[in-house]
Order: structure tokens, then sequence, then C-alpha cells
């Protein structure tokens, strides 16, 4: 016999079926036709850039703002429609909504995020910096349809499908009527309204219009860095939980208030233990501080604001200075005292000279190893590879002679001379020789603390980096290439590390196994430093090609500034710089998000994201030997 359900039950499930009938009624949602930002993230980047965009910025989730505006009685009925998410372009990061879901049409949700990714690179590029919110969007659409042509019929179709879903300015006051035409004649025709007009009362706002960039965007635009509130661990923990929904791509708008102070010195004398609880004589579970609230989420979400004050230093600050830098007898010998370095401030333009010191190192006890037992097999097989592959003869063409005959090169030559044309003969042969290879190869290894994490329940990233590191020098022995080993990690600008493993003119013997296997995790990623003195290394091999092999597995950081696009920026010169010299630097990489700012620093074919982190050992030196042309 089924239970019968009781009266909350009842009374509960119909409150869903009244919710989601009044919802749907509103008709402010689709979600059957819902784009997610999370599937368009990457080609949004790449048409941002290619529209003329900054090639700093990031795509990122928008806020959702309440605006405020006059509402359908269906929508303040369902509770809808009181807060939307408008696209804007901040410091480093072009916003936009989370999921758009406001029309009918799936296609018209994907050309929606297609025209605000053109709008805002022609905001960026060509729309001057001063004018209202409505001048400004209107500068930017007339940039965008000169520029990009072809974007005409989707912003038709966006405009006709968006004023169907606006009030009427009917059915509006005098006054917004009049603000609701003019946006109206703004979006059929920009550049032929000059403002917004004024009221003789205090009116509503206008509706947010979907088509254009946020009314904020251009004050978040100039909105200067602050390189003292973000806080690397924290970032490193929010990376290591967080997950692909779209919640983690949503930002919240955010305000700076004062620390409230208490409002009584009373309280103070106010003793807790002094009344009696019921947790004196029921056992509850006590929770503590330091653990997650599993409603936080949900409550953040709700906020519209979050609110940050100033309260001085926390004590983790404090101790965490003393456990970054350990004494020297317990730190990794140093050689020598130290190297200045400068780096690129891309706020000014200009080349800082000296402003990081890089200091080299060396693992203070490394006694000799050999290769770990569960690596001496891939290891044969690779050596075995790599040996076959240079050992192999290549066919050369243009040989004055040799094997046999280059067909093509013949074909050139006699149809050159049956046209009259005088020319020398050239090779007409083919050869098989050895190939003569003039190769170095620098191995740079990201130690920063990050590589402490588990990637499954076996292997940490250091363990992965450790094991690639081992494959990486058994199979370049096999091909007699030139290469070296180095690591880098950091504290602020003035201690730059770079751990020597092995160097080029040094073997790779028990000792240089012992350094790979003493390497450790600790410290942050000050990246251009390490990539420039990487560079320097490399420019001094005599060697025809060179090869700057990055091993990361996040995006640099460190305790100042480093830790925002300051960073990212400083890292794209160095790269930029060695490329200049004939050095072809590459990174591969195990962060999931990559693909946010690694095209930025090393370009679309500069770096390789591997979703396995185990399979790092056995990849590397099969890149390798695609990126050499064995």
């Amino acid at each position: 016999m089924l239970p019968t359900p009781g009266r909350a039950e009842i009374e509960e499930w119909v409150g869903g079926l009244w919710h989601r009938l009044v919802t749907r009624s509103a008709g402010d949602h689709h979600p059957e036709a819902a784009v997610h930002l999370a599937e368009m993230e990457r080609p949004l980047g790449v048409l941002y850039r290619a529209f003329g965009g900054d090639r700093g910025h990031r795509v990122g989730g928008a806020a959702l703002d309440r605006h405020h505006s006059r509402r359908r009685w269906l929508q303040r009925l369902a509770g809808s429609g009181e807060r939307v998410a408008l696209a804007a372009v901040e410091n480093d990061t072009l916003r936009l909504p989370a999921s758009i879901d406001c029309f009918a049409d799936r296609e018209l949700n994907r050309d929606l995020y297609l025209w605000l990714a053109a709008l805002a690179a022609c905001t960026a590029t060509t729309t001057p910096l001063h004018g209202d919110w409505l001048t400004r969007n209107q500068q930017a659409t007339k940039d965008a349809l000169e520029r990009f042509p072809g974007l005409a019929g989707r912003y038709r179709r966006l405009v006709v499908a968006h004023l169907g879903q606006r009030l009427a300015p009917d059915a509006l006051p005098a006054d917004e009527a009049a603000q609701e035409n003019a946006i109206r004649a703004a979006l059929l025709d920009p550049g032929s309204v000059t403002g917004l007009p004024t009221g003789t009362r205090k009116t509503r706002p206008p509706q947010p219009v979907l088509l254009w960039l946020s009314p904020l965007s251009h004050a978040a635009a100039q909105m200067p860095e602050n390189s003292s509130l973000p806080d690397p661990e924290g970032a490193a923990a929010h990376a290591a939980n967080s997950n692909t929904s779209e919640d983690n791509e949503r930002k919240h708008r955010a305000e700076r208030v004062d620390l409230p102070q208490p409002k009584s010195p009373f309280i103070l004398m106010f003793r807790a233990e002094s009344l009696p609880t019921w947790g004196e004589y029921v056992r509850v579970n006590r929770a503590l501080d330091d653990e997650p609230d599993p409603n936080a989420r949900n409550t953040a979400r709700d906020l519209d604001r979050l609110s940050l004050a100033r309260g001085g230093t926390p004590t983790r600050s404090k101790v965490k200075f003393d456990l970054d830098l350990p004494s020297e007898a317990s730190d990794d010998l140093r050689l020598g005292e130290g190297i200045p370095l400068p780096e690129w401030d891309y706020r000014q333009g200009v080349l800082l000279p000296g402003h990081a010191r890089l200091q080299p190192m060396q693992a203070r006890e490394a006694p000799p190893a050999t290769l770990p037992g569960h690596l001496v097999s891939p290891a044969r097989r690779l050596r075995d590879r790599f040996a076959a592959l240079v050992d192999s003869r290549r066919w050369q063409r243009g040989q004055s002679d040799g094997d046999e005959i280059d067909l093509d090169a013949c074909i050139r030559y006699f149809g050159d001379r049956r046209s009259g044309g005088v020319t020398p003969a050239p090779g007409l042969y083919c050869a098989r020789r050895p190939l003569d290879r003039e190769l170095a190869c620098l191995l740079l290894a990201d130690l920063s603390m990050s590589t402490d994490a588990w990637v499954s329940n076996s292997h940490r990233v250091i363990d992965v980096v450790r094991d690639a590191a081992f494959l990486f020098c058994e199979a370049l022995t096999a091909t007699g290439d030139r290469f070296g080993v180095y690591g880098f990690s950091s504290v602020k600008r003035g201690h730059a590390r770079f751990h020597l493993v092995k160097d080029f003119a040094a073997p790779y013997d028990a000792k240089a196994r012992g350094r790979i296997a003493a390497l450790r995790p600790g410290y942050y990623t000050r990246m251009g430093a390490a990539v420039r003195q990487a560079t320097r290394i490399l420019a001094e091999q005599p060697a025809n090609r060179r090869l700057l092999l990055l091993l990361s597995d996040g995006k640099p950081n460190d305790l100042d500034e480093y830790d925002s696009r300051y960073g990212i920026e400083d890292t794209r010169m160095a790269v930029v710089e060695a490329r200049r010299i004939g050095i072809t630097p590459f990174c591969v990489t195990i962060d999931r998000a990559g693909g946010a700012y690694l095209p930025h620093l090393f370009g679309q074919d500069g770096f390789l994201m591997i979703s396995d982190p185990e399979r790092l050992p056995e990849r590397l030196p099969k890149l390798y030997a695609e990126l050499s042309g064995l």
C-alpha cells in the first residue's frame, strides 16, 4: 500500500508547480535554448583578439547586477528579471554572461556572444574614453559594423528580437517613454542619438540593453590594479577545489568599506563561558573555524555585492614569511651572489633594469642515484627508439651526386633550358645521408608549491615532474643532443630561485639523477625571470637550433604584484625576447585552465595542455621528437 502524501508534501508540490508555471509565463528565460560561456570561451577569446581586442585579456563571467528598472507584472509576480549580467571590459578580463538564454532561438543566443565580443574589441581599440554610456556604445556599434560588415545581418536580427522583448514606450510614463524611444533609435541607427532625455521628475533607470556593454564597463576598465589584495594561497586553493560549473565563472561586484568597530567597549568584558548552553550537556558536532561552509556558494551567489575591508595583516601572512625563507643551513646551496635581471612593466611600457634578482641554487643533499625501478623498462624503450631515429639516414635533395635522380629538379632544369633560360646546372640527385643534428635543448621545470598537490592516489605533481625529467634525459642521451635541466621557484622579486640539475657541459650520470630525485616543491612561480636566465644559458650554446621546454602546472604568480596581469605580461615579454634571438620556447602544462592565458604567452602553437598529468613522463620525450624533427 502506497503511503498517503501529507499536507506539507502536497503544498511543496503545488508550490513548485506554481513557481515553474509563473516563471515560464514570465518569458524572460529559455533554458532549452541556453548557450553557456564554458562552451564558447575559447572561440570567443580567439575572436576578441582577432577583432583587435587586448591580447592580454582573458574571458570570464560577468556579475549579476540589480538594474532597478521597470518590469512586467508577470516578472514581478514570479520574482524574476531583477538582475541581469551585462558584458563589460575590465582591467585584464572581458566579462561576458555565464550563460545566455534570453532568446528562444539558440542561434540568436550564440550570435549575441559573438556580437558582444566584437563590440568589446571595438570599445577597447577605437571608441574614445570620454562620453556617457549611450554615446560610447553607439560609437562602438558603428565601428563594429563598419569594420566587420559580415556582422550586420546578425546585429539586425538581434536588434529585432531584443526590441520585441522590451517594454513598449506606450506602457511607460512619459519621461521613461522618451528614454526608451531614444534607446530604440540608438539601436536601430547607431550614432543618431546624442544623449538620453532628462525627465522632469525622478524616473526609473532605463531597461538593460543586452546588446551593449554595461554602464560600469568604462569605469571598471580605468580602475587601477591593487596588488595587495590577491592571496596566492587562496587563489590556489580555489583553483584546486573548483569545477567547471558556471558558478565558478560568475563574478560579483565589490565595494570597499571600513571595518566595523564595536559600538560599546563593554562587550570586551563579556565572558561567553559564563552562560550555560546545551553544548555542555548534549553531544553536538562542533564545526571548526577552518571547515568550509557547505552553503557558502549558494549564499555568495545570492549576494548583489561583496564588501571588502582592510582589517590589518592576517596571522597566516606573518607566519608565511618565516616559513617561506628557511635558514641557510637547511636551504639548498646558493651558487654565487645572485644575478640582477630586468622585468617588463606593461603599464609603463618599459623594461625595468635589475628589478628582479635571480639566485642560482643546487640541492644540498643529493646523493648519486640510479634510475627508479618503475622507469627502467620505459627508459630502455625510449633509448632504443631514439637511437634508431637518429641513426637512420634521410633523403637530401639538390645534391651534385647521389643514389637516385631527382626528377623534380630535372624537369625544372630542362624546362628552363627549353624556354631559353640560361641557368647553371643545379644538383640533380637525391642522396641518403646521415642527418646532421646541431640542437641544444633546455628543460625548465616549475618547482612551485602547487606541484605538491596530488594528481592521483599515488602521485603528486612533483613526482610526475621527476619521472618526466628522468625519461627526458634518458631519451636525449641516446640522441647525442646537448641538453640541460633546471628548475625554478621564487619568493618575491628579490629571491627568484633557479635550481641547477644538469648543465650542458656536465654528463648525465648518477650525480645528475641524484639531483633530479632531490627536486622538491616550494614557494611561487616568477616565470619571467626563469625564462630570461634559461634564454641566456641557451644563447651561449654552439647549436643551430635551440629549444626551451617549460614544464608548468599554473600561471605566473608570486607574493607581490606578479600575481596579477603584471606577471603574465612580463612572462610574455621574456618569451618574445627569447624568440628574437632564435630560441624556440614551448610550454607543456597540466593546468586545465591554461587555455585562458597560454595563447597570449606562447602563441596558439607554442604550448601543449596534458589533461592526464600521469601521462607527462611518456608524452614529453615524444613531444621533443616532434619539435626537434626526429
